[in-house]
């Protein structure tokens, strides 16, 4: 086996999505605590704290105690190297996370034990249903008083239509949490207040009544055994086939914010969770140990270190081995760049690396070159693996700077944010500057980065608009711009929008110009 294929063997690359506070940004922090990569949690709810989350880097963040942006981080454990990208869980910023879906191959699903599955889940649950992401789904905060098991494997597999296996299975919940046996190797991980990791393999399965007769109570017992036989004998059995096509997902329990039940996740997720997988291009399936080099930007950040003003495009490798200082073919434009100063990242810190693998995420610096959803390629005969979902903005709102001294600033924030994809940016006729988001705590993030990253203080001016369209016709376009009933704008490549106050008056102007082509978005544009 070739150097490629080993390190492929060993890459696992994973998102992890929830609904907010379901404990997504916690179980990522365990994660890298056993890794090694730090030593304890940030304190992730209390915006006072001292810690705060390792994943949450922007000092907004920090401030608020939520997740706005991706965070990439990398580690290693028991051999295997680990790329984590923690998404944001708030649906304000669900394009973002969607994009990061995009370059992972596999997902791990947190659900609230408590409250089952929620509506942001069910959002991001169809976007890895559409792209076949296998999902492992890790029911969180045991500890707590929550949902019966048995409801909630009834509720994954009814409300998200994929069958569920439980890999483990709760022992109590509440006060009466004494632990979960894992139904594979059957043996008890016991729960206590001191989070010591206590694990006791049984010899045969009747042992396992005669081990908790003392330790829970007669109706915790009785329950426990009869739902353990209700799924030996009516359950699904387990199929990695399955779990590998995103028809079954792997359930595992345990307390996040106690450690328990992360590792014994981990462990599992390691041995079951695919490696990087082949990828569809314009130029056929791509396959990661192809020795051609080739990956995707999925991500631009501007100004993670404040101090430098600098820009990093988030590179998914996907096959070959990228080596630092390599050339490569940018496939939008055909022309040749050189890879300089690589990064690997943990949240805000990073290291220059000399290569990486399929399945990393690789940092390059930006000055402005690439866009989301580019392609670059060590072959003159470039292809792409096509273009990254972009949402339709629902709130739109005018913007201008405070101090018309500030104009420069303003128009280079307002230009890289836009840039990062978080954010569209529309112009009028009368160069008036126009922000359009798919949820409205982007303009909070955005007036907080303009004036913390920027030093731009700004006039927001909310817009009563819900809907926008790509006109495909430019000179469509021009006519009803000279229309004052019609909102026609550009976008920053100078395509022309139109905006809508809603629905009804979408449907309206549809009515009275039949022949007019409009588009969701500006793709193939």
């Amino acid at each position: 086996m070739n150097q490629l294929q080993q390190e492929l063997k060993r890459r696992r690359t994973f998102a992890i999505i929830s609904h907010p506070d379901a404990g997504k940004t916690t179980l990522t922090e365990k994660l890298l605590v056993l890794g090694g990569a730090i030593r304890t949690a940030g304190a992730v709810k209390s915006r006072k704290a001292e810690k705060f989350a390792t994943s949450d880097w922007m000092e907004l963040e920090k401030k608020r105690g939520i997740s706005v942006t991706s965070s990439v981080m990398q580690f290693e454990y028991d051999s295997y190297k680990i790329n984590i990208l923690d998404t944001p869980g708030h649906q304000d910023f669900s394009e973002d996370t969607y994009r990061t879906l995009m370059a992972v191959d596999s997902v791990v699903m947190i659900i609230d034990a408590a409250k089952g599955v929620e509506p942001q889940t069910i959002k991001l649950f169809k976007v890895c249903r559409e792209r076949k992401i296998p999902i492992f789904t890790f029911i969180n905060k045991l500890d707590r008083q929550g949902k019966e098991p048995l409801e909630l494997f009834e509720e994954i597999e009814n409300v998200l239509g994929i069958e569920s296996y439980p890999i483990n299975y709760p022992i109590g919940m509440g006060q009466s949490f004494r632990g979960v046996y894992d139904r594979q190797e059957h043996k008890i991980e016991w729960y206590n207040e001191k989070r010591e990791r206590q694990v006791q393999a049984l010899s045969e399965v009747d042992e396992l009544s005669e081990l908790l007769k003392d330790t829970v109570d007669d109706y915790t017992l009785s329950q426990l055994e009869e739902n353990l036989m209700l799924l030996d004998e009516a359950g699904s059995t387990f199929d990695l086939e399955a779990v590998k096509a995103g028809k079954q997902t792997p359930v595992f329990f345990g307390s996040a914010i106690s450690n328990f039940g992360v590792p014994t996740f981990l462990e599992h997720y390691l041995k079951l969770a695919p490696q990087p997988q082949p990828l569809q291009s314009s130029e056929g399936v791509i396959q990661p140990d192809d020795p051609n080099f080739s990956g995707f930007i999925f991500k631009i950040q501007a100004n993670m270190n404040p101090a430098h003003r600098d820009r990093i495009a988030f590179l998914r490798i996907c096959s070959g081995k990228f080596e630092k200082g390599m050339s490569v073919y940018l496939d939008r434009t055909g022309k040749q760049l050189k890879l300089a100063q690589p990064q690997q990242f943990f949240a805000d810190s990073r290291e220059l690396i000399d290569d990486a693998y399929p399945g990393d995420i690789v940092g390059l610096y930006d000055t402005g070159f690439y866009q989301i959803g580019d392609t670059v390629c060590s072959s003159k005969d470039t292809f792409n693996f096509g273009a990254l979902p972009q949402f339709s903005p629902e709130h739109f709102a005018k913007v201008r700077a405070k101090n018309a001294m500030k104009q420069k600033h303003f128009l280079k924030g307002v230009s890289q944010l836009a840039q990062e994809g978080a954010i569209q940016v529309y112009k009028t006729q009368y160069e008036e500057t126009i922000l359009g988001v798919v949820g409205t705590l982007q303009f909070d993030v955005f007036v907080y980065r303009m004036q913390a990253e920027y030093g731009v203080d700004l006039d927001i001016e909310r817009m009563p608009h819900q809907v926008a369209k790509w006109i495909a016709n430019r000179e469509e376009a021009e006519a009803l711009r000279r229309n004052s009933n019609n909102l026609v704008v550009s976008d920053y490549k100078d395509r022309p929008v139109i905006i809508f106050e809603n629905d009804f008056s979408l449907r309206w102007f549809q009515q009275k110009h039949p022949k007019v082509e409009l588009r969701d978005s500006s793709h193939n544009m």
